[in-house]
């Protein structure tokens, strides 16, 4: 039986979609970190409820395969395109926004390719680990420009963070390159 395409997950994918927006307006206006921070938190978190609940119940579309790495890279992506406004306050510099930017649009291309092709090319470790390490880059970051929050360690573990999300999205570009690589091979007899 085939499931609607306005389902519980997609629901859910929307919505962090619509956080983002939020997410946006707050970090360009820059007048509550904390509430910037919170947002995110929560439409990072609920990146794995949408796709538990489609798992879990049979509500998985083309629409959800589709839309929920789409909202992940446009929170993700988009966080660091405007912390890069306020840098250096946010620890974010260009080239970490362009490494970032550069493995995602190279990635999200070579899935789109292979699976044209009619090969499963699903998320990684890699990727899954590059995720995690990037929104703990970006809600670290968005917490250490808030003035009231000054805990000892924490601006360099913003960047530690910050330098981690940047290694492991290096590394992960690899990974799915390789992987690729030898999705594309021709069979040998």
């Amino acid at each position: 039986m085939r499931s609607s395409w306005l389902n519980a997950p997609n629901i859910v994918t929307l919505s962090r979609l619509i956080l983002a927006g939020a997410l946006f307006v707050l970090i360009d206006r820059g007048y509550s970190w904390t509430a910037a921070t919170v947002v995110f938190v929560i439409a990072a978190a609920t990146d794995a409820l949408d796709g538990y609940l489609a798992r879990r119940y049979g509500l998985v579309t083309t629409l959800g395969r589709i839309l929920d790495p789409f909202v992940d890279k446009i929170i993700v992506c988009g966080s660091f395109v405007f912390l890069l406004a306020h840098a250096p306050k946010s620890g974010v510099n260009a080239w970490m926004v362009l490494v970032i930017l550069a493995r995602e649009l190279f990635i999200t291309s070579l899935r789109g390719y292979l699976e044209r092709q009619g090969r499963d090319f699903s998320a990684a470790w890699s990727g899954k680990v590059k995720m995690v390490v990037q929104c703990l880059a970006v809600g670290f970051a968005l917490l250490s420009m808030e003035p009231s929050v000054r805990l000892s360690g924490l601006l360099a573990l913003r960047d530690a963070l910050l330098w981690g999300a940047v290694a492991i999205t290096i590394y992960s570009g690899i990974d799915y390159c390789i992987r690729a690589a030898r999705m594309m091979k021709p069979e040998t007899e």
